[in-house]
């Protein structure tokens, strides 16, 4: 396995779990496992500085929990009622919405976040023409504005779609961000009534708790568990500078050049960020090296603090609208979102980055948490000095969709599956959420074992 996040784990694990007895080993470049899951202290107290929830109505996330015999350590949110930061004052986010689509006129109306005529414009869309057919892929933006309008894009999907992509609807793949409501629309017609489909399925699983899950004492805390289970070979610090093809299988060149370290695999699973995949396929799998070359990338950074005896606003967090030009894209109110903060003290943290957006990531870390807090004044209302705090920067760490996403990743697994024992996995490919990843990494050992025991090894 290339790369130590969620996915190359959870690949490692899986190839372990199928083939007891294999010499499963994970080469991670950095010092420290589980990609963008990470722990680290704020104030005396583990937080998660990266993912810090997964979807828990989806089954891999939480089946791996369990499967590592961390299933009661699982934590629900304490609250899930956010807002929506838009024309300079928060909003309570409206029940129902598909990524900020809202399937509820009634919720929209009582939120106050669109002004009457949006409302309106939302109400009606039902009976005007339908859509025709959606038979190709298209950007949420363009589509979101040409049924509901700018203010339902700028004030509910662009601030939904950037907490969790950091990206533009504009430029985001409506198949890959939402492919529940892609397939309703495929026969065409109303966009509110198919959100209104999709979300009324979610209502209607028998199996529905709480929507999203963490662990106590962080999320972060889910790769490490991995890592402990004693299934395979970790080693830290090894960079992979190259992947080549050999008659018994392949050879991986890692370290410096001066002194570089060859190591032998019957398999390889690349569970790297796009850019570096790229580079790991040029020579074994150049088509499927050249897709990855274009998936771009966003950068972001995670502020977290803690006071003594801050009061909040309620909820369980708040997200910016891009359209306010402000800084920070989104606060999570940690200690009010879930259980487990000491009494006096206020745990919050603040996302800083969108697609494109550099500057303000290009600050120190001094001037980025003084930036920060200055903003969550406004936003918050929080206007007391911090005990601590820590900046947290995820270079390159969100993957964008683009339009065709969904096609770009069927050419590229295309390509990598003509070379016998080669896979990939991870953010890039079929959702950057956790169980996304996890599924991705069970495909990936699947394919690789497939493979070798068509070879017969």
């Amino acid at each position: 396995m290339i790369g130590g996040g969620i996915a190359g784990l959870a690949a490692a694990w899986a190839v372990a779990e199928r083939s007891p007895g294999a010499d499963v080993l994970v080469l991670e470049a950095s010092a420290i496992l589980g990609g963008k899951l990470r722990v680290a202290p704020v104030a005396g107290l583990p937080v998660d500085v990266g993912a810090e929830a997964m979807l828990a109505r989806r089954p891999e996330g939480v089946e791996l929990a369990h499967a590592l015999g961390l299933g009661g350590s699982l934590i629900a949110p304490l609250t899930t009622s956010a807002s929506v930061y838009a024309a300079g004052a928060a909003h309570p986010l409206p029940a129902r919405t598909m990524l900020g689509i809202p399937a509820d006129v009634s919720a929209l109306r009582q939120s106050g976040v669109l002004d009457a005529a949006a409302v309106s414009t939302v109400e009606g869309e039902p009976g005007r023409a339908p859509m025709p057919p959606l038979t190709a892929d298209v950007a949420v933006g363009a589509l979101v504005r040409t049924r509901l309008g700018d203010e339902v894009l700028d004030r509910l999907v662009e601030p939904l779609l950037g907490g969790v992509y950091a990206g533009r609807a504009d430029d985001l793949s409506l198949r890959a961000t939402m492919p529940g409501l892609a397939a309703r629309l495929r026969g065409g017609g109303s966009l509110v009534q198919a959100a209104q489909a999709v979300t009324d399925v979610g209502a209607r699983d028998p199996a529905s708790g709480p929507v999203f899950a963490s662990l106590g004492g962080g999320l972060g805390g889910l790769p490490a568990a991995l890592a402990a289970s004693g299934r395979f070979r970790v080693r830290t610090g090894v960079t992979v500078r190259e992947v080549r093809r050999t008659t018994a299988g392949f050879v991986l060149e890692c370290g410096p050049v001066p002194a570089s370290e060859l190591v032998e695999a019957d398999a390889v699973i690349v569970a790297a960020p796009a850019a570096k995949s790229a580079r790991l396929l040029g020579d074994v799998a150049p088509a499927a090296a050249a897709e990855l070359s274009t998936v771009d990338a966003a950068s972001m950074a995670i502020v977290t603090f803690a006071f003594r005896n801050v009061a909040l606003p309620p909820g369980s967090g708040l997200l910016v609208s891009s359209r306010e030009g402000r800084p920070v894209k989104a606060v999570t109110l940690s200690s009010q979102k879930w259980p487990g903060t000491p009494a006096g003290l206020t745990v919050l943290r603040a996302s800083v980055g969108r697609v494109g957006e550099t500057v303000d990531l290009q600050r120190d870390d001094a001037e980025l948490t003084a930036l920060v807090l200055a903003d969550l004044r406004i936003l918050i209302g929080v206007d007391a000095a911090p005990i601590d705090s820590l900046v947290t920067r995820w270079g390159g760490g969100l993957p964008q969709y683009a339009v065709g996403h969904v096609e770009k990743v069927a050419r590229i697994r295309a390509a990598v599956a003509v070379v016998p024992g080669l896979a990939v996995c991870g953010a890039t490919y079929d959702g950057v959420g956790i169980p996304a990843c996890i599924a991705s990494a069970r495909l990936a050992a699947d394919q690789v074992l497939a493979s070798l025991a068509g070879q017969g090894q």
